[in-house]
């Protein structure tokens, strides 16, 4: 019995997707339930599973294809797999064809060439190199594969001819002209298509940067305090929590309750209306294969920092598997980035449209700093909040970075509000 595989339907923010990967191959046996494609949104990987046992009968959308909600995408077959036909090879077997009918079209041109310079053949680049210098092809000895004349063979007979030459006038003729160096070797180059998501980050973010006013202000925390705080709870947090306590949920916590007293920060821009927000939720930026998303956490206030690290752990999971929900990546009002993991010192994030603030947390150095009038050697981290010059001003931008810096420093103000 012969079924239609279809495309699942799209969110209604989603308008097309594409075809990403073929798990299976026409005739492969496959288990219902079994991945056999993936289809990329400009948001999120859907999968698309066997219907039931059996096999491919045709794939209709090769890999790379545009489709759109509900559309048929291939044709399955219930029962015990077939062979794979000899005709039906598939997406492998089709780009195999592509490369044969590419290689074939090269050697008829050469060939053609060969036949107006004796037996030579010639790759395009030596062709060239012969031209310039007035060499017949044919008193080339070629080392490329078939005997083809590469590159470097027309310029070392090039070379050798010009030594020749000099040796047979007693060096009495001036010494020619250094050539201009020409690269040697294979000089690789790959052209891959940018998947749906990255174009979707890299239209988002140039929007960002062409649409806003954006500025960036930045501040200096001293780690010290929370990082000696961690050392003396982290086993005691990880027993019963399950997790370990990492810096990211200290730092949701201070965003949350300097959100509460500067609420432009935690607002957004709908057209020509300012929305201010009278909840928290923060995106938390992670950095995957595809590109970087930013799950959001919901309702910061309400949770404790066993809670905040389990959902980033989770989120970090979900994302690196292409498993995160639409409904999760949406929404949010302020977001943070941490491009400290990587080793960065400091960076200007863009904002996160409609949101009007991002921050930005950095690399822990130590560094020596001017302490009541003496040098210590302290943990340091540069903060840098970017925001909308037309929603938020300086002065708010300021104050707030320098209330989170404030809680930071001293975690005891976030239970007392002070």
């Amino acid at each position: 019995m012969s079924t239609e595989i279809k495309a699942p339907v799209f969110p209604e923010s989603v308008a097309e997707g594409t075809i990403a990967t073929w798990h299976k191959k026409p005739g492969e046996a496959c288990e219902r339930d079994e991945l056999i494609v993936d289809i990329e949104t400009d948001k999120v990987v859907l999968e698309v599973v066997a219907p039931a046992d059996g096999a491919i009968e045709e794939i209709v959308k090769d890999e790379g294809d545009t489709v759109e909600s509900g559309e048929v995408i291939g044709k399955f077959k219930e029962g015990a797999a077939g062979e794979s036909k000899p005709e039906d090879k598939g997406d492998s077997g089709k780009e195999e064809e592509k490369a044969e009918t590419k290689s074939e079209e090269p050697a008829s041109a050469e060939s053609g060439s060969a036949a107006s310079s004796g037996d030579a053949i010639l790759s395009p680049a030596a062709r060239k190199l012969a031209d310039e210098n007035n060499v017949d092809p044919d008193s080339v000895k070629g080392t490329g594969k078939d005997g083809r004349v590469t590159k470097e063979d027309v310029q070392a007979h090039v070379d050798g001819g010009k030594s020749s030459a000099g040796k047979a006038s007693g060096g009495s003729q001036p010494a020619a002209a250094p050539a201009a160096d020409v690269p040697t070797g294979e000089r690789p180059e790959k052209r891959v298509p940018m998947t749906r998501l990255r174009a979707s980050i890299a239209k988002r973010l140039v929007q960002a940067q062409t649409d806003a006013a954006m500025l960036t202000t930045f501040n200096e925390v001293n780690m010290k305090p929370v990082m000696q705080l961690r050392t003396e709870y982290k086993e005691a947090f990880e027993k019963r929590h399950g997790i370990k306590l990492g810096f990211m949920s200290f730092f949701a916590k201070a965003a949350t309750e300097a959100l509460k007293r500067f609420p432009a920060v935690n607002a957004s821009i709908d057209g020509n209306d300012m929305v201010y927000h009278g909840y928290q939720d923060i995106g938390v930026a992670v950095s995957t294969d595809r590109g970087l998303v930013v799950p959001v956490i919901r309702d910061v206030d309400s949770l404790g920092l066993a809670d905040i690290e389990k959902k980033i752990v989770e989120y970090g999971q979900k994302a690196k598997g292409g498993k995160l929900g639409i409904d999760e990546m949406t929404g949010g009002t302020f977001t943070i980035t941490n491009g400290g993991i990587f080793g960065s010192l400091i960076s200007t994030p863009i904002l996160n449209p409609p949101q009007t603030a991002i921050l930005g947390m950095h690399k822990i150095q130590e560094r020596p700093m001017a302490v009541n009038g003496q040098v210590e050697i302290l943990p340091m981290m540069y903060l840098a909040l970017s925001y909308d010059h037309r929603m938020i001003d300086g002065k708010e931008a300021v104050q707030f970075l320098v209330a989170l810096k404030e809680m930071i420093e001293d975690p005891a103000r976030m239970l007392l509000d002070v």
